[in-house]
């Protein structure tokens, strides 16, 4: 008597080309992925670097400044700003040295870039340790009506105001480059009022 073995195989899902496309661009485009990559390349001086320790590593950074925590923020600033005032020690000291002004000026170009580079870091540093404070001038008024107003401290321009007409220069006319009397605008004198006579 012969027995039929039956196997039963498991279906193992298997991603397509277009999941897994999705999927390393998701990576690519993560924030530690791209921070560790480049990190990856310029600390070789340390050795050999892992991207997947280092996105490990950088993670929990990410995490506390998404809630409000800028500590190692202050800090990294801090070490970039120590960082470019040697820049700009080393490039100010060959500058010194050259002997001729072409590489000189060069030198002292590049010195004095990183030279403001490490300002510019230190005043981010001041402004997340100090964060202007903004004064906004603006009343709101609510009368009861429901309507409500809001002045935002800008003066509004005089409804009527009315030109200033100095009639002085109105009756001059020029005659060939020179100014003169208009004798047309003489008129009748304005005789006083009845009403405003009788005071006295």
């Amino acid at each position: 008597m012969t027995i039929k073995k039956t196997i039963v195989k498991a279906k193992v899902p298997v991603k397509t080309d277009k999941a897994i496309t999705e999927q390393i661009a998701k990576v690519a485009l993560m924030p530690c992925t791209n921070a560790a990559a480049v990190v990856a390349e310029y600390s070789k001086v340390f050795g050999e670097q892992d991207v997947q320790a280092l996105m490990e590593q950088l993670r929990p950074h990410m995490i506390s400044v998404n809630n409000g925590d800028l500590d190692h923020c202050e800090a990294m600033l801090v070490g970039q700003a120590h960082a470019l005032q040697s820049i700009f020690m080393n490039l100010s000291r060959r500058a010194v040295s050259q002997e001729y002004l072409k590489q000189y000026e060069m030198y002292l170009r590049l010195a004095l870039k990183a030279q403001n580079q490490s300002r510019m870091t230190l005043e981010t540093l001041a402004k997340i340790k100090n964060p202007p404070v903004v004064f906004a001038k603006q009343a709101n008024i609510n009368q009861g009506s429901g309507n409500q107003q809001v002045n935002n401290g800008t003066p509004a321009p005089a409804p009527h105001t009315e030109k200033t007409i100095n009639q002085q220069n109105e009756l001059l006319e020029v005659n060939n480059g020179s100014e003169t009397v208009d004798s047309r605008a003489t008129g009748t004198a304005i005789s006083k009022d009845k009403a405003m006579a009788t005071v006295g």
